[in-house]
């Protein structure tokens, strides 16, 4: 293996505060980092970078860990255009429009849901995004849901079980019949291929009792819980969440004082995701309040067809600054090391000697470009697991 150092970087962060200056993001000035193979082995000054077979200079541009962007929904099929249209239009948003999707990702060959998970995931690999975590929740039937997470599991290593998406429309009239198929049979043929397990735990999805006997036979079966939770009304995800020591609460729009005690006490991460609330015109979560009670909080795409087309996690960080009271060094670090921690990885989300070579160049002095410049592709060059593939 070849070594290379990455010299003259303006600013870098590293998510280490041992390293920099003691803040969170662990800013180092006119810093270098060398890799061997797919390691981070050294951060620190410029000037004391050791000899390396390669150097590349970043001539005064920052230096980020790359994206972690810890919920997506990529495995799926069709369009909801029309169904966006309507909503700028006025009409709200409502869970129902899943069907939709449902019925275009049964009809699919695994060839084309193939090749969109790799297009949408070259799409955020342009952006910066490193590492991924998508759903299965568009069959909504055991082979439809099986067949998802084994066409997700040849593109990326966090792979969830989302069968408790909605309600499959072939048990509308039987909801706790779903229940038992998404607990039972579904679960059989799913657990293999996914290390998480997930549920819609909202009104016109699944209620708290539902999701707690989803989430529970999940565990069972070895798979660790996720919950989207408490993002169209008030309910009991988020507590359920906590009490199950999910790995994360997803959305957490609506909260409590109690639900944001809950988060700041237990090791859940309170995952926000404003490309949702941005297409569809809804109330902004409000990172500053979980901030200051010292809740952990992650910020990712929840890129899917419906509610939040987007695969950019620049873009999330310029929303959650602009509109959910996050400054743009609680924003980055959301979106690297927070998302790791939504993954309960320690190897990505920071450049330390020891994780994992995911490094974004930007083309700018600072990370706080990426909300400064919104819109703006400062994505120059990117490094997943020491190669630069872009």
């Amino acid at each position: 293996m070849t070594t290379t150092a990455v010299t003259h970087i303006a600013s870098l962060v590293t998510n280490d505060p041992s390293l920099g200056n003691g803040t969170p993001l662990g800013l180092i000035h006119d810093a270098a980092v060398v890799i061997d193979g797919d390691r981070i082995v050294w951060t620190g000054e410029s000037s004391k970078a050791p000899a390396t077979d390669n150097v590349l200079d970043a001539a005064g541009r920052a230096v980020i860990p790359g994206f972690v962007d810890s919920h997506s929904h990529l495995v799926f099929a069709g369009d909801r255009t029309e169904e966006f249209n309507a909503r700028m239009s006025g009409q709200p948003y409502r869970a129902g429009g899943i069907r939709t999707t449902v019925a275009a990702t049964r009809a699919a060959s695994d060839d084309d849901l193939s090749a969109n998970v790799a297009r949408y995931l070259a799409e955020a690999l342009r952006q910066g995004t490193t590492t991924f975590e998508t759903k299965s929740g568009y069959g909504l039937t055991v082979e439809d849901e099986a067949r998802a997470l084994r066409i997700a599991g040849r593109h990326m290593d966090e792979v969830t079980y989302l069968g408790a998406h909605i309600v499959s429309p072939d048990y509308a009239d039987d909801p706790a019949g779903y229940v038992d198929l998404v607990t039972g049979p579904m679960l059989d043929a799913c657990a293999p291929h996914a290390r998480w397990i997930d549920v819609f735990c909202e009104q016109g999805a699944f209620d708290g009792d539902q999701a707690r006997a989803i989430l529970t036979a999940g565990r069972a079966k070895g798979l660790h819980p996720r919950v989207h939770a408490n993002q169209l009304s008030y309910g009991p995800g988020v507590q359920l969440a906590v009490e199950l020591d999910a790995a994360s609460a997803d959305h957490c729009t609506h909260l409590t004082d109690a639900d944001v005690d809950a988060l700041a006490q237990g090791n859940t991460v309170a995952t926000l995701l404003p490309g949702a609330e941005f297409s569809t015109r809804a109330e902004w979560p409000d990172a500053r309040r979980l901030l200051d009670a010292g809740a952990t909080v992650a910020l990712s795409t929840d890129c899917n067809p419906g509610s939040s087309f987007t695969s950019s996690v620049p873009f999330c960080i310029a929303l959650a600054v602009r509109d959910m009271g996050m400054t743009p060094d609680e924003a980055v670090w959301a979106a690297t090391a927070g998302g790791a921690a939504a993954l309960r990885r320690t190897d990505v989300g920071r450049i330390t000697p020891g994780a994992r070579a995911d490094l974004v160049l930007l083309d700018a002095p600072s990370h706080v470009h990426l909300a400064y410049r919104p819109g703006v592709p400062l994505v120059s060059a990117v490094w997943r697991r020491g190669e630069r593939v872009v």
